[in-house]
């Protein structure tokens, strides 16, 4: 095929000049057929092809209309030329032409209108611009006509998302995409013409085709780039055509943290799998409430160890790598959660005003008036809000339930005014009914901003409150069931590449679809040296075809507590004492031994596994430490006899009543309860 602007002889069926990136076909406005360059009417239906070549691709039948579909930026009017870092992302259907055969043209047409839909869509939550559509195909760019630092990162978000998504149009359809980072002559405010060019287009563009079906290949500067928070796989280099030497590339297989790398864990993370589709509907729901301006409710429900956390954090991850601004808050129930209704809450509003638990009262002060001068205009307002969320936080009180739940949800509410707001509350089942009265009400009483309230709860919620999420509306359930056995070799398979059949089938036998069983048995594996981290993945020491496993989650767990030293299973018994996560200075007081040499000891079990240390400046908790998985917690708190029980709670007790923090008011009667 001979290129019309350059004049270069490119192999038949090539989207672009391999020379000068020009594209090599038409796509006819009407129906979208790929035309030969020069073709004046569509060989498909005839629809005259003149007018097209005028118009801009993205234009054709089907396709976004940028005058309508709002851009994730908009180019300066007259057109300038830079050189810029710039991330340049091809992708091009497999599939369609088969899947098209012997279906009406309508629906082929309709089809592709929901593809293209579905890129644009994709391409502009994560910052980029669609630089143009060729029939199948699409190119976008990150890094012009706006650059952020995390460009390459979010172009590789955006390629792993459009994986997924194009799996929905149906069987047999898929993407692949190649990404390249790199310098790159860029012309501003040519959006749709031809904004960059380089030779990198065209390696990029080249890279798209090696790229194996619902595969994403990207460069080595690209791969360097999003690392932190991106999962790769090292794959041959790629022979490419016009390339004199083999291009490095690498595999993207998922978001393993947030943006830049926070919250990236220590430990291999066990790969996503068996959630997909409840992950793209609370995806849906999400983009759901911002388009219709309006609270919504998600209940997750579950038993221990099924997932709920991880999907939570799978949400998280792609929510923080929207380009668009959100409010993101998350709280837990302590498990002693009588007597502190609203503490999941308390934990939301001081993450958002930057307060850490053991901050006093001036400092206090000074953050709730800071966050409120910030997203709440009205001075009235502010002062009926603030004692509010003073008293939330215990350092005021005397304000009726009412009031409080007004002016609580009033400052969610200013919130949402400026950008969408989303509140997870993880372990419902736990809090008592004043917190379940303060969601009921906000879902009541809010009526046009975008608050999306997701809870995370065992099945023991709805024996406590079975009219939970009745009669509200935007309610939506989510039960999440046991993994079918597939999903759980997956799992194996991804944690430990090296497994044999026969433990592999012997540990799915036993976890009855419970994801964590499949972790802790890997955990324990570890401990007791069967086990060693290689390359980044796990491989068996020896043979492990006798692998005796326990039968229960809870048995399982309790063995591999059994593994550690007496010293280090106390000491987790005395953080169990004090709940989900905890500080240093608590465990302390509890496990009567001095901050300083507590601390290498606590390094020691998160290495291990059985902690995690919040270190995110932005959380509430940072610098605290907390369980891994709260069904360990119980385990750990369940091997103390009464008595040790009974000291330990009075000890907690006394460290928290010296805090003299009336927000731990509650904390410090459930400690005395629970030592009688």
């Amino acid at each position: 095929m001979i290129c019309s602007n350059c004049g270069t002889d490119n192999r038949v069926g090539a989207k672009f000049c391999m020379e000068c990136a020009a594209p090599l076909a038409a796509g006819c406005p009407n129906c979208g057929f790929v035309n030969l360059p020069n073709a004046k009417f569509c060989s498909e239906c005839a629809t005259p092809l003149a007018s097209a070549a005028a118009a801009p691709r993205a234009q054709i039948a089907g396709a976004p209309d940028p005058a309508v579909a709002p851009r994730a930026a908009v180019a300066p009017a007259d057109p300038t030329a830079e050189r810029r870092l710039v991330s340049v992302l091809f992708a091009d259907l497999v599939g369609f032409t088969s899947f098209s055969e012997g279906r009406d043209a309508e629906e082929v047409r309709e089809l592709q209108a929901r593809y293209f839909r579905m890129v644009e869509e994709i391409i502009a939550r994560y910052g980029g611009t669609i630089e143009k559509f060729i029939g199948d195909a699409v190119m976008a760019l990150w890094g012009a006509p706006h650059a952020f630092e995390d460009d390459a990162e979010r172009s590789v978000r955006a390629a792993l998302d459009l994986v997924e998504a194009v799996r929905t149009l149906g069987a047999g359809i898929e993407v692949r995409v190649g990404i390249l980072t790199g310098e790159a002559a860029v012309t501003l405010g040519a959006t749709n013409q031809g904004m960059v060019t380089g030779d990198m287009v065209n390696t990029a563009s080249r890279l798209q085709g090696a790229a194996a079906p619902s595969t994403v290949l990207v460069g080595e500067s690209t791969q360097r780039a999003a690392a932190g928070a991106i999962a790769f796989e090292p794959m041959a280099d790629q022979v490419l055509k016009g390339k004199v030497s083999p291009v490095p590339a690498w595999r993207a297989l998922r978001v393993v943290a947030q943006r830049r790398g926070v919250g990236r864990s220590e430990a291999l993370e066990a790969p996503f799998v068996g959630r997909d589709e409840e992950l793209r509907q609370l995806k849906d729901l999400f983009h759901a409430t911002i388009r219709e301006g309006r609270p919504r409710l998600v209940s997750v429900i579950g038993p221990g160890g099924i997932g709920k956390s991880r999907l939570a954090w799978e949400f998280l991850k792609y929510v923080d790598g929207l380009v668009e601004t959100v409010y993101w808050h998350d709280g837990r129930s302590p498990a002693y959660g009588e007597g502190i209704s609203f503490w999941a809450l308390g934990e939301m509003v001081r993450g958002r005003a930057g307060l850490q638990e053991t901050d006093d009262e001036p400092t206090t002060r000074a953050g709730v008036g800071a966050i409120l001068a910030k997203h709440v205009p009205d001075e009235t307002e502010r002062a009926w809000i603030a004692p509010a969320l003073l008293s939330l936080l215990g350092i005021e009180s005397g304000m009726g339930s009412q009031q409080l739940f007004g002016a609580w949800r009033t400052f969610f509410e200013r919130l949402a005014a400026s950008a969408p707001v989303v509140m997870v509350f993880e372990d419902l089942h736990h809090a008592d009914a004043g917190l379940l009265d303060y969601i009921d009400h906000v879902l009541e009483w809010s009526r046009t901003v975008p608050i999306l309230v997701v809870t995370l709860a065992r099945p023991e919620l709805i024996e406590r409150r079975p009219e939970w999420g009745a009669g509200k509306r935007s309610f939506t359930s989510i039960h999440l069931e046991p993994l079918p056995a597939e999903s759980m070799g997956l799992l194996l398979g991804g944690l430990v590449p090296g497994l044999t059949p026969a433990a592999r089938d012997a540990i799915v036998a036993r976890a009855d679809g419970i994801p964590l069983y499949a972790v802790e048995t890997v955990r324990m594996l570890l401990a007791q040296g069967r086990l060693v981290v290689e390359d980044g993945v796990h491989r068996p020491v020896g043979d492990l075809t006798d692998l005796a496993v326990p039968e229960t989650l809870t048995a399982l767990i309790a063995a591999r507590l059994d593994g550690f030293d007496a010293a280090d299973r106390a000491l987790v018994a005395d953080a169990a004492v004090l709940g989900q996560s905890f500080t240093v200075a608590g465990l302390a007081a509890v496990a009567g031994i001095e901050p300083g040499d507590l601390e290498p000891r606590l390094r020691g079990l998160v290495r291990r596994e059985l902690f995690v240390q919040q270190l995110d400046p932005r959380s509430a908790e940072r610098g605290q430490y907390a369980f891994v998985q709260a069904l360990i917690r119980e385990v750990a708190y369940n091997t103390l006899a009464r008595r040790d029980r009974k000291l330990r709670h009075l000890a907690a007790a006394r460290f928290f009543e010296g805090l003299g923090n009336e927000e731990l008011a509650g904390a410090l009667a459930g400690h005395y309860l629970a030592a009688q």
